[in-house]
């Protein structure tokens, strides 16, 4: 570890001093310093710079769903029924593909000999909410009805995301746990997740400068996201801020300490404990946001998703 950051005030771990020190040389702009065009870019662009690098698999093969794409990612030499891990990608609900998220999709599916299916929802602020919780629903559905076309004969999915992802999966799983007809999810795994849009945790004051993901980065998508006037507390929004039911599937919250979401998703984590789920924390100091899409440059970050697979093959297999 670092001494004190200048910026944070809290440590950045060895393996991830080079990255940040790159990102401050470069200028050191957050995301919501650029237009949408541009960030958009730049994201794939940091993407395909740092993260993983692609594993080979059995295939991989795109598909349409209504008005967004599916890709599912298949490390099976051959069929039969399974678990599959459904994803969705992170970026604050504007950018992000499923380009961004491939080197880790290819990994999860690779080190958890489960198919992976990543989810290229619609994004703002073309889309703007409930489109990408509606797509998301729409591929939840999708995954269990739609075995013909996408050829996976589905026994349980494992919701998995990060960032606006893991709002995503998160609302998911309790909109499924309060259904009248749940599907079978074995586990969720919530990657520092955004699961409370009205910004009031202490952190957000914490991590406003010097990072590529600041408090004023998540102010800026949530305002692309959200249609003036719509209530931020809302369940499909701010999860955080729901009631939770009580047979909510197993869940993984990972949070990192230089970031403006740390301390919501450490409160998410007490909150589904004390709802009655079972849950595996883990926090980790001297890491900031965007962990696993830099983790082929930065060695925790191939060790969190190695965590990850053994997360759900402990629950899924």
């Amino acid at each position: 570890m670092t001494g004190a950051d200048p910026f944070s005030g809290r440590p950045v771990a060895g393996d991830a001093a080079a990255v940040l020190a790159g990102f401050r040389a470069s200028g050191g702009r957050p995301f919501h310093t650029y237009p949408v065009d541009e960030v958009r870019d730049l994201y794939e662009r940091g993407c395909a710079s740092n993260g993983l690098k692609a594993d080979p698999l059995t295939s991989v093969s795109d598909f349409g769903v209504q008005d967004f794409g599916a890709r599912v990612y298949e490390p099976r030499s051959s069929g039969g029924p399974t678990a599959v891990v459904l994803f969705f990608h992170g970026g604050g609900w504007v950018m992000g593909s499923l380009s961004t998220h491939d080197g880790l999709c290819r990994r999860l599916a690779s080190l958890t000999g489960l198919p992976v299916v990543a989810v290229d929802y619609r994004l703002a602020p073309e889309h703007q909410y409930p489109a990408a919780i509606e797509d998301s629903r729409a591929a939840l559905d999708w995954l269990f009805t739609a075995g013909p076309v996408h050829g996976l004969d589905v026994t349980t999915a494992v919701l998995v995301g990060d960032s606006a992802g893991g709002q995503l999966a998160a609302v998911l799983a309790i909109e499924n746990a309060k259904s009248a007809h749940p599907v079978p999810i074995a586990a969720q795994v919530l990657i520092y997740p955004m699961v409370d849009l009205t910004m009031s945790a202490p952190s957000y004051t914490r991590v406003t400068e010097g990072f590529p993901l600041v408090a004023d980065t998540i102010g800026w998508f949530a305002d692309q996201y959200l249609p003036e006037g719509t209530d931020r507390a809302c369940p499909d929004i701010s999860p955080a801020l729901a009631e939770l039911p009580s047979r909510l599937p197993p869940a993984y919250v990972i949070t990192v300490d230089n970031d403006p979401l740390v301390d919501e998703g450490a409160t998410y984590a007490a909150a589904l404990a004390q709802a009655g789920t079972e849950v595996q924390y883990q926090h980790l100091p001297g890491y900031a946001h965007g962990l696993l899409t830099s983790a082929g440059r930065i060695p925790r970050g191939e060790q969190t998703v190695d965590d990850i697979a053994g997360f759900i093959r402990s629950r899924a297999t």
